[in-house]
C-alpha cells in the first residue's frame, strides 16, 4: 500500500505534468532543488509541511489538494462519515425561519452551558461526539437568534453562541479533511460573530481563517488575516484579549515561516513569547496560550523547514503543564515525533507518536503528520516490529 508522503509525491507529479512544468522548471519556481522534488516524487524523501506548501504555490492548488482526502476510509470504519451530512445540512438551514412546531430554545443561561460543552469537547479533541451533537445545537441557536430580533443584549448573546457553535463544527470539518465545509463554517461564524458584541470572538473567527491560509497560495492572504485582526482587536490590558493577540502572533509567525523563513517569524515569536511571559498559561475561547504554546509552535516551526536537529532540542527542554489542553499536546507529540524519525531516533518517534494517541486519539488518527511520520519508520526498517505495524494499521498507513 503507498505510504502518505508517496501520495502526496505523486500528486506533485500528477500535477506538474497537467501544468507542462518539467522538474527544473517547478524547482525555480518553488524554490526547492531539482534532487529534493525528484526524490519527494518519487517516495524517497518525506517533504517539509513548507516545501509542501512551496509547491503548492508553484502549482497554484492549495495543500489540501496535495494531501487529498486521506481519511476517508477511517471515516467509514469508525462510522464518522454519516455525522458530515447532518453538520453540513445545519450550516446551510442557517438564516432559515423556524417552522411553528418547533420546541422553543432553552434559556440563554443554558445556552452558554451548552457552548462551555463545545469549547470542552473541541480542547479535548473529542470530534465524534462534538459531530454528533453540533447539528441540533446550531438549529436551536438559529431559533434564539430568530426570536431575539430585537438590537439589544440577549440578542448579541444569541449571536455570540451561534459563533461559537460555528467554531465548532468548523474544528470538526477541519481535522477530518472537509476542507470546503470547514470554510462554510467559518463564513458562518463570521456573519455571527460581527453581531455578537465580542471583538475577540471576531479576532478568532480571523485566527481560523488565518489557519485555512496555511494552504499554498493563499499564505499571504492568511498573513493579511493575521494583521487585520491585530489592528481590529485593540489591546486593552485584559488577559482575554492579550492571550487572543498572542494566538495571532503565533499563526503570523507559523505563516511567515512557511512562506519567508525562519528570520521572518522570529519576530512574531518573540512578542508572542513577551506577551506569555507577562500573563502565563491561559484557555481563553478555547484558545490554549502561554509559555508553553508558544516553545511548541517554535517546536512545528523548525520542523517545518527541516531543522530537526534543532526542533528534537527544543522539544526535549519542554515540560507541557498539567491540565494542558489535550489537543494541543497531541499535536505536540505529532511534531515531536516527526522531527524525532527524521534524525533516526524511530523508537523515541514512535513513542511520541503513541503518547499523542494516549492523549488525543482522533486527532492523531486524523493527521496528516502522523501518516507522513508513520511512512518514515515503516521505510527505515526492512521488517517493521509489531509495534510499529499495529500503529501503522490503526493510523490507515
Amino acid at each position: 500500500m503507498p505510504q502518505a508522503t508517496d501520495a502526496v509525491g505523486a500528486r506533485i507529479k500528477e500535477i506538474r505534468a497537467l501544468r507542462g512544468f518539467s522538474l527544473r522548471e517547478l524547482s525555480a519556481r518553488a524554490h526547492v532543488s531539482p534532487s529534493m522534488l525528484s526524490r519527494i516524487e518519487s517516495g524517497a524523501r518525506t517533504p517539509s509541511e513548507q516545501v509542501i506548501a512551496a509547491a503548492a504555490r508553484a502549482l497554484s492548488v492549495s495543500v489540501t489538494v496535495l494531501h487529498g482526502q486521506p481519511y476517508i476510509e477511517q471515516l467509514r470504519q469508525d462510522q464518522l462519515d454519516r455525522l458530515i451530512a447532518p453538520l453540513a445540512n445545519a450550516l446551510d438551514d442557517w438564516g432559515i425561519p423556524p417552522e411553528d412546531g418547533d420546541p422553543p430554545p432553552r434559556s440563554a443561561a443554558d445556552l452558554k452551558q451548552a457552548i462551555t460543552r463545545v469549547r470542552e469537547l473541541r480542547a479535548g479533541s473529542d470530534y465524534a461526539t462534538l459531530a454528533e451533537e453540533a447539528p441540533a445545537l446550531l438549529a436551536e441557536i438559529s431559533h434564539a437568534v430568530w426570536l431575539a430580533s430585537a438590537p439589544g443584549r440577549a440578542r448579541e448573546v444569541a449571536h455570540w453562541a451561534q459563533a461559537e457553535a460555528a467554531l465548532g463544527a468548523f474544528s470538526v470539518a477541519y481535522k477530518f479533511g472537509y476542507m470546503d465545509l470547514a470554510r462554510l463554517a467559518l463564513s458562518r461564524m463570521a456573519m455571527a460573530a460581527a453581531q455578537s458584541g465580542d471583538p475577540r470572538q471576531v479576532a478568532a473567527e480571523r485566527l481560523k481563517r488565518a489557519q485555512l491560509s496555511a494552504e499554498g497560495p493563499a499564505l499571504e492572504r492568511g498573513l493579511r488575516l493575521v494583521r487585520q485582526g491585530l489592528r481590529d482587536l485593540e489591546d486593552d490590558g485584559s488577559v482575554p484579549t492579550r492571550a487572543m493577540r498572542g494566538g495571532l502572533l503565533l499563526k503570523g509567525g507559523q505563516l511567515s515561516a512557511l512562506l519567508s523563513g525562519a528570520d521572518e517569524s522570529g519576530e512574531w515569536f518573540a512578542e508572542a513569547r513577551g506577551i506569555a511571559a507577562e500573563i502565563g498559561e491561559t484557555s481563553h475561547y478555547a484558545l490554549a496560550f502561554g509559555p508553553t504554546n508558544v516553545a511548541q509552535h517554535e517546536v512545528a516551526a523548525a520542523g517545518d523547514h527541516d531543522r530537526h536537529g534543532a526542533a528534537v532540542e527544543l522539544a526535549g527542554r519542554m515540560r507541557l503543564p498539567d491540565g494542558y489542553s489535550p489537543a494541543r499536546a497531541g499535536q505536540f507529540w505529532i511534531d515531536y515525533a516527526r522531527s524525532l524519525a527524521l534524525t533516526a531516533r524511530h523508537e523515541a518517534a514512535l513513542e511520541s507518536l503513541e503518547r499523542a494517541r494516549r492523549v488525543s486519539p482522533q486527532q492523531t488518527r486524523y493527521h496528516a503528520t502522523t501518516r507522513a511520520t508513520v511512512g518514515t519508520l515503516l521505510r527505515a526498517r526492512s521488517r517493521p516490529s509489531d509495534r510499529l505495524r499495529q500503529f501503522a494499521q490503526w493510523s490507515g498507513v
